[in-house]
């Protein structure tokens, strides 16, 4: 069963909130069915999840091309999706079972602003950039930086949403960072009024002329452009 709509989601979608209502539903049904979400999460589906998620928005500018890192649920990729359209988004997904919902996922809600792709995020190094990278509990910041900073543009952002962690993980792995061209790190916090506790992301900006990891593989990967 699909929690109530709290007051605070019109306040993010605007307009689009029958999508986002509709991907709630879609998350209660099949994404517990297919694994992705546990059955005890369906009652906080919006606060912990769907606004979780798309509350970031703000951290975007316009008409930005978004790399999803280990986007499974849809979570924050399809959530941004929704709350704005004018996005350009790819999501990245190396399990099939997880491919086949989101791209099952997108067809429903019509969303024509989304493109997902299979495979692990080193396999499209050289492949896919953007100046935006996301990714929500994916992994530690140490991992996250080497799977994720390949694909930001130079002078681009990855947006690690954490929790109360991020500050930690900052502090042991800011020389990883820099190591690997990052110029700066922000602590940002979103969704006030509208979810407690809001939504910490760490944003890791990358240099003009970052230093890179070698290429990865570029088989085995399957991207499908929804449209």
């Amino acid at each position: 069963m699909v929690p109530p709509t709290p007051a605070g989601a019109l306040q993010v979608f605007g307009d689009r909130l029958e999508l986002a209502v509709r991907f709630a539903a879609i998350l209660a049904d099949t994404g517990v069915s297919h694994g992705l979400i546990g059955p005890r999460e369906v009652p906080r589906l919006w606060d912990r999840h769907v606004l979780n998620c798309a509350v970031i928005h703000p951290a975007i500018d316009l008409g930005q091309k978004v790399i999803d890192v280990g986007s499974g649920a849809g979570l924050p990729g399809l959530a941004l999706a929704i709350a704005r359209p004018d996005l350009d988004l790819h999501l990245v997904e190396p399990m099939l079972r997880r491919t086949n919902w989101l791209s099952r996922a997108v067809d429903e809600l019509e969303l024509t602003n989304v493109t997902v792709h299979r495979g692990r995020a080193e396999q499209f190094w050289g492949v896919l950039t953007a100046p935006i990278v996301t990714a929500r509990a994916v992994a530690r910041l140490s991992e996250l930086a080497r799977w994720c900073l390949p694909l930001v543009s130079p002078g681009g952002s990855l947006l690690a949403l954490k929790g109360s962690q991020a500050a930690e993980e900052l502090e042991t792995d800011r020389a990883l960072l820099r190591r690997m061209g990052a110029v700066s790190e922000v602590i940002e916090n979103f969704g006030r009024g509208v979810i407690d506790p809001e939504t910490t992301v760490l944003r890791v900006v990358l240099g003009d002329h970052p230093s890179r990891r070698p290429g990865g593989k570029k088989s085995k990967t399957k991207s499908t452009r929804r449209s």
